[in-house]
């Protein structure tokens, strides 16, 4: 088979893994699109309240969930040496360490006074914001456990019945809303903190079809998840689990700080800037989700090669991945410069604020391949439980170039000569461009030392064995 035909192999097995990986990324971010919408007919008291609690709560999740993507690589490297128990073993310390990182969650959620605190809100709307929180405490120890329930699948490469489970809760999600903030069927009208209910609803009714699934379907019997009786926490395994996982929570928690500072800092800017801020930011992290996608898939079947012994299948598969990811990155970027005024019209009527968002475009085309390939990159180094790198490369480059570029270019402190597109937002945007090309580059230039350290060690030990 030709180099090519190999390469192309690959990158329909990563298409193929991909697109429902994508489709549920997509489902849950509708969750919080169809809160807002619905939301927003209800009050404007309520509309804020599920504002901060939403931001207070995705910190949170976020954070705890990167802990858990420990698991991926851990089992997919397990599936391909074929030592199956094992990731039945690791998939119950995997549960053990939802439940511990709920604990610690759920007191955030329940106590979020000092967050409220800072944030200056008002009674009325603190109140509402803590009823609110409250109902997501209920969801976040199923949230976290389908965190394993899906890391467990995708890094064994069945990833559609995750997907079917997302749409399937979002279909759900509009019905439970209207019934919970709107009130009805005898029960009162609550507002914001009824969305919060149904989506604790969904969680436990999500968590629970995965754990049947897993329990009754055939395919996983060969993981001896059931029938071992009760299993104890296991302190080495799931030290292990947190030395991977807390740097890559702490990488999910870089990502989304350095994006919430720039919005803070953005707001000092007046109304039309944040309005224009926010489409620009809301547009992009739509698009993000297609490399994440890809960068999940190609992570997967990474793991499975290493695994396996076969490292130089591991850097085919990681080349696909990242050729495939850079090539739909770019084309997205040329397409989306050349429909930017349609794209924003889409969002907002008001003439200064598409005048002040269109120009932002250039930076989101520009960045999409430098994105695509830091993203999938960094999955590809967790494949081989390299965590600590890139969570120092995300610190250098989104928090001291990105964030501190932008304050110097966007606020210009200093009273620097800068050109019109990088002050304001456009200096955030253009630093955070930056950022991600030296990111980029960083991530594939530590790759490669990896990954031919690897080759030498696999030759080492089979001239070792001869």
């Amino acid at each position: 088979m030709s180099s090519h035909s190999v390469s192309r192999f690959h990158t329909v097995r990563i298409a193929s893994l991909a697109w429902p990986i994508l489709i549920g990324q997509l489902s849950v971010i509708a969750n919080s699109v169809v809160d807002t919408m619905m939301v927003s007919r209800f009050s404007v008291v309520d509309l804020g309240a599920l504002a901060v609690g939403a931001s207070i709560y995705i910190s949170v999740f976020v954070g705890l969930n990167g802990v858990l993507q420990s698991l991926s690589p851990t089992i997919g490297q397990l599936y391909g040496a074929q030592k199956f128990k094992a990731i039945g073993a690791e998939a119950k310390q995997g549960v053990w360490l939802a439940v511990f990182l709920s604990c610690f969650g759920c007191l955030l959620l329940l106590f979020p006074q000092p967050l409220l605190w800072l944030a200056k809100a008002s009674p009325e709307l603190s109140e509402k914001t803590i009823h609110y929180l409250r109902m997501l405490a209920i969801a976040l120890p199923a949230s976290l456990c389908f965190v394993v329930y899906s890391a467990l699948n995708n890094a064994l490469a069945r990833p559609k019945m995750v997907m079917a489970i997302h749409v399937t809760g979002l279909l759900l999600k509009i019905p439970l809303n209207a019934l919970f903030i709107f009130g009805g069927l005898g029960l009162p009208a609550m507002g914001g903190p009824g969305c919060g209910l149904a989506t604790a609803i969904i969680a436990w009714l999500a968590i629970t079809t995965g754990w049947l699934i897993l329990r009754h379907h055939a395919f996983y019997e060969f993981l001896g998840l059931f029938g071992t009786g009760f299993v104890k926490p296991q302190w080495q395994s799931l030290k292990e689990l947190l030395r991977i996982g807390l740097p890559i929570g702490l990488g999910f928690f870089i990502e989304v700080t350095s994006f919430t500072f720039i919005a803070i800092f953005v707001a000092r800017l007046g109304e039309t800037v944040v309005a224009s801020h926010q489409i620009v930011a809301n547009f992009s992290t739509l698009l993000y989700m297609i490399p994440l996608s890809i960068a999940s898939a190609t992570g997967a079947l990474t793991a499975q090669a290493i695994g396996a012994q076969d490292h130089p299948l591991a850097k085919r598969v990681a080349f696909s991945g990242v050729r495939f990811a850079v090539l739909v990155s770019a084309s997205i970027g040329v397409l989306v410069w050349f429909a930017r005024f349609s794209i924003v019209r889409a969002y907002t009527p008001d003439d200064p604020v598409i005048n002040m968002a269109v120009p932002l475009f250039i930076f989101i085309a520009l960045y999409q391949s430098f994105d695509a390939m830091q993203v999938v990159v960094s999955y590809i180094l967790r494949a081989y439980k390299v965590v600590l790198f890139p969570t120092l490369m995300y610190a250098l480059a989104l928090w001291c170039i990105g964030l501190g570029g932008g304050i110097t270019l966007g606020l210009n402190p200093f009273d620097l000569n800068v050109p019109k597109l990088l002050t304001g937002a456009g200096g955030f945007w253009f630093s955070n461009s930056i950022s991600l090309v030296i990111l980029a580059c960083g991530m594939v230039w530590y790759l490669r030392r990896i990954q031919k350290a690897a080759v030498r060690a696999e030759e080492h030990t089979t001239e070792r064995t001869d």
